[in-house]
Parts: structure tokens; sequence; C-alpha cells
């Protein structure tokens, strides 16, 4: 991966990803054989790429994209609420997120309402959030499809730890 593509972000999502409690969502599995930290780390790093080249602010999509399904349990087994994983789940990251890092407006609507249009009463507020929504399907459609798509999120995820 280009180096000139790589380093803006990873100086974007430093803070982030260098708080250990983030690196607990190695713990979960989300598609396939990829964790939660890498899932989040591909829709964070699209995000940042869409929104770069439309001149929204990258910073904020790949941060909250980033912290978008900082939920911490198993979805796959365990229950958190009397509500589906689908619907509950952004509001726990957010409140997750929110007890670990200071967020802008921006951040925490897209961490709320990166479900949309599933969550039909939460439309996302700003344009950088609609982009993460939609990135979201978009990688989760490729994670579940293309195994070499999951090989280039793995080497994406050791490339960033190696900074």
């Amino acid at each position: 991966m280009k180096n000139e593509i790589l380093e803006p972000y990873r100086i974007t999502i430093e803070e982030i990803w260098d708080n250990e409690r983030l690196h607990d969502m190695k713990n979960y599995i989300q598609h396939r054989d990829l964790n939660c930290l890498e899932h989040s780390l591909f829709v964070s790093f699209k995000s940042y790429q869409v929104c770069k080249k439309f001149k929204c602010d990258e910073a904020a999509a790949a941060r909250g994209a980033l912290l978008h399904d900082f939920f911490l349990y198993d979805w796959h087994s365990e229950r958190r609420s009397e509500k589906l994983h689908g619907f509950a789940h952004p509001e726990i990251a957010l409140e997750n997120a929110e007890s670990h890092f200071m967020l802008s407006d921006v951040e925490k609507d897209i961490i709320l309402k990166h479900m949309w249009p599933l969550t039909l009463g939460k439309t996302p507020k700003y344009k950088e959030s609609f982009i993460v929504s939609l990135i979201d399907k978009y990688c989760t459609t490729v994670e579940l499809i293309s195994p070499r798509t999951r090989a280039k999120i793995k080497k994406l995820a050791h490339t960033i730890s190696q900074k």
C-alpha cells in the first residue's frame, strides 16, 4: 500500500488506534475470519479515502468509522439488550466510544447512525455519516464474498500496527 495514502490516514486515527481498549475488538469475530477491529479498520480506511476524494471531513469519517462497531461483545451468541443486535449495537458502540474518547458531533452521528437504513428513525445528519453507512455495507459485502479482500484487510491491519 502506498505510504503517501497510508501515513496521513495512520496519523488521523493514531489517538484511537493507540488505545488498548480498541484492540479488545480483536476478540470478536465480525465476518467470516475477520474480527471486529479488522472490519472497522477497513470501513475506516475506505471512508477516509472516499471523504478525502469528495472534500468531506475525512478525519471525522475515519475516526467515527473506526469506532462504529466498538460494542465489545460476541454478537453471534450474546444478547446485550431486548433489541436485535443490528438495532442495539450502535448505541452500545457510542456509549463505549464516549467513555474512552472525545468525539465530535459528526463522529457521534457516524457511530449512532451507521446502520441506516435498517434503523429508519435514525437518518444520518451529516454527509460523512451517509458515506460511512454506505461504505460499511460495501465492506461487509466484499468481506463475506472475497477471500482475497479478507487477506488484504489483514495485511492493512498488520501494516497499521507496525507504524
